[in-house]
């Protein structure tokens, strides 16, 4: 069920008196996670992530032969990227064409991100391709968007610098709010997704909608990483769960 809309919320509504959330979370407390890899056979890789009520599903093809020789990198593997919205996934029932430029543009990011994190040069000439479709829109769609990416990725057996996850921040009532939901990021305070390779701490993408002033800038990208951390331990026991079964189903122990 959606949380109300924002308009009809003051901003002290935002945290409660006793330190709590619209939906009863802490400052700090992230959103229920639940994934499942392996959802499509005809596909190399695919998972579906719910974060909350925001629901992704993502799937790999490749790597394999580029479909446009012209496009072959001879030393490297080339990595698209094309980024949906079901019709059905938020409020505003409308069909959104492939051209749309928001959509585009998010598509071009998780590619940007992927293609660094991705061991291309294993596969020259090669063509790895990522679709990602948002199915249910409840704040922070570009953090589980990526979780969901990596989760595919994993399923379809790409190597990877490390395991990459992503979480949105936001800064309501003076206070930081890890993984924040529509209403929060609806609300007047700026927010930041951020995304960080778990071993190193590393940030791989960091994005802000507004300005903030730079005695809150750490403090924000302090919550951020702790809320990539946390995801982190629930898609890493998840993936952990999901290799297990593939090998007992294949009737190999370890």
């Amino acid at each position: 069920r959606r949380h109300p809309p924002p308009t009809l919320m003051s901003k002290r509504e935002y945290i409660s008196p006793q330190g709590l959330r619209i939906d009863g979370r802490r400052s700090t407390e992230i959103r229920r996670v639940q994934c499942k890899l392996g959802i499509f056979s005809h596909v190399d890789g695919s998972a579906i992530l719910e974060q909350g009520n925001t629901k992704i599903i993502a799937s790999v093809y490749g790597p394999r032969e580029a479909t446009r020789r012209s496009e072959a990198l001879p030393d490297r593997a080339f990595v698209t990227c094309e980024y949906s919205i079901a019709s059905f996934a938020t409020n505003e029932r409308k069909r959104r064409p492939k051209s749309d430029r928001r959509l585009k543009e998010k598509g071009l990011e998780l590619k940007k991100i992927f293609e660094t994190l991705i061991n291309t040069h294993r596969y020259p000439r090669s063509q790895i391709s990522l679709f990602v479709q948002v199915l249910q829109s409840d704040g922070g769609d570009m953090a589980a968007a990526i979780n969901a990416c990596t989760l595919a990725l994993i399923d379809a057996g790409i190597p990877m610098q490390d395991f990459l996850t992503a979480c949105t921040v936001g800064f309501l009532d003076g206070s930081p709010l890890i993984d924040t939901n529509y209403t929060e990021s609806s609300g007047p305070g700026p927010e930041m997704v951020l995304a960080v390779l778990p071993k190193t701490k590393e940030i791989s993408y960091i994005q802000m909608t507004d300005k903030l002033p730079i005695q809150n800038l750490e403090v924000m990208m302090e919550s951020a990483t702790e809320g990539c951390l946390k995801v982190y331990e629930l898609l890493k026991e998840k993936v952990k769960a999901h290799s297990f079964a593939l090998l007992h189903a294949r009737g190999t122990s370890l």
